[in-house]
């Protein structure tokens, strides 16, 4: 998510057995970010960056096996990628208290000027509460997570 919210590509290496089996390991990997794109894969496939590539205060480690410098992301950690007139917002880990504030929505955004129509979470089945300030648009999360790793919140005007 945050390499597409940067426009970039990701390579996954998954180096076969030499027999040309794949290792379990691998396997629950890519089962795990197939299951997560069923869900999704709306704010990955045919989208591009957006007029900011995310907020919040994690930073990502480049380079080369990298990712083991990686601190674990927060709730204010979010990404951006963005289809026609779809914006989705991709949390990158879920809040406690159930409630997330998107700064970069705020009602005198410089990245988002237009009216807000309708703030839904992909693979969630509940109508979601939310407000939009000059701090912020504020969320109220399900109760009911649809992944258990990041979700996506869709956001149209």
């Amino acid at each position: 998510v945050d390499i597409v919210s940067k426009n970039g590509c990701l390579l996954l290496n998954v180096g076969p057995r030499p027999d040309g089996t794949i290792p379990d390991e691998d396997q629950s990997i890519l089962k795990a970010i197939g299951g997560w794109l069923d869900i999704n894969g709306e704010a990955i496939y045919d989208t591009t960056y957006w007029k900011t590539f995310g907020e919040g205060p994690t930073a990502v480690s480049t380079g080369h096996v990298s990712e083991s410098k990686d601190k674990p992301f927060t709730p204010a950690d979010l990404r951006f990628t963005t289809r026609d007139d779809v914006l989705y917002v991709t949390g990158l880990a879920w809040p406690k208290d159930g409630r997330i504030t998107i700064k970069s929505l705020g009602s005198e955004s410089k990245f988002y000027s237009d009216e807000i129509g309708s703030v839904t979470m992909l693979g969630s089945p509940e109508t979601l509460e939310w407000t939009r300030g000059t701090d912020g648009l504020t969320v109220e999360l399900p109760s009911k997570r649809p992944s258990e790793f990041a979700y996506v919140l869709k956001v149209t005007n």
